[in-house]
């Protein structure tokens, strides 16, 4: 049987003591989620962090939490919620360009959640450029829908180039995550313009197509890695010879996690990221 209060010979708790014991409790559980959600995310240590909760409102704190580097910028770019489609909670962290990372909670459903990502604004023609190379090494967990990824924003975001260092799906365009393309197989799966290009220090399975704003080019690399260097320049250059776009501005070179699916929470991580331009 319950105790009434009172009865071991303590003042029966009143409304005011009851709320306050609540909102002490509240406080506590906010605080423990805070740490968790920090040490999950490797944060606890980090220069500067971001949180961003589970939700469908574009409106919700921290979706797009920036933060600059040096010439480098962050973003947590959680976007999915202004489209209609709800996120999970997600925290990115950074110390510098060459260490950061996101612990990231998606659902098990399908679309794009969130692009947690580093940037660094180039603002110069294609010709103009003798180099444009750019390093990273990644760590990425085993499950999940994700992929590892540049993308190259070119002639006022009217070209995106798009290139998967590695994913959760197959470079043959099937699996959990695929290119944007023209073209499709009748099992679903995108169809490459061109397979094994060997372009910018990798060999790629090449997909084209557009997402309803931009022109997307695809480049996944057909041996998955986490640790690369990538001549940027020599594949605009492929793809300025294939008369798929001119000599235009190469706008921001970034390079993160584009992230489907994370379910429970997973961490991903960048060290040594670094873009040459001369």
């Amino acid at each position: 049987m319950d105790t009434p209060p009172g009865s071991d010979g303590s003042a029966p708790l009143n409304n005011k003591d009851t709320e306050t014991m609540k909102s002490t409790h509240r406080q506590l559980l906010a605080a423990g989620f805070v740490t968790l959600a920090c040490a999950a995310s490797g944060a606890q240590a980090a220069t500067w962090a971001a949180s961003s909760p589970a939700t469908s409102s574009c409106s919700a704190s921290n979706l797009f939490a920036t933060w600059s580097y040096g010439s480098y910028g962050f973003n947590n770019d959680v976007w999915s919620p202004c489209s209609n489609l709800a996120a999970g909670a997600q925290t990115i962290w950074a110390n510098s360009n060459a260490d950061w990372g996101v612990w990231s909670d998606q659902p098990n459903t399908g679309g794009i959640k969130s692009y947690p990502h580093i940037s660094y604004t180039v603002n110069r023609t294609i010709s103009s450029l003798s180099t444009l190379t750019s390093t990273v090494s990644a760590t990425t967990p085993s499950g999940g829908a994700w992929e590892s990824t540049y993308d190259i924003w070119v002639g006022n975001n009217a070209h995106e180039i798009m290139l998967w260092l590695n994913y959760t799906g197959t470079p043959g365009g099937c699996g959990n995550v695929k290119p944007i393309s023209y073209n499709w197989t009748s099992a679903g799966c995108a169809i490459p313009v061109y397979t094994n290009v060997s372009v910018g220090g990798s060999t790629w399975n090449v997909y084209r197509g557009n997402n309803g704003n931009n022109m997307v080019y695809s480049f996944l690399r057909t041996t998955k890695t986490n640790n690369t260097t990538v001549d940027v320049r020599a594949i605009l250059n492929y793809l300025k010879n294939l008369g798929w776009m001119g000599d235009l501005v190469v706008g921001d070179v970034q390079y993160g996690f584009e992230i489907t699916s994370s379910a429970g929470g997973m961490n991903f991580g960048s060290k040594n990221f670094s873009v040459t331009v001369k």
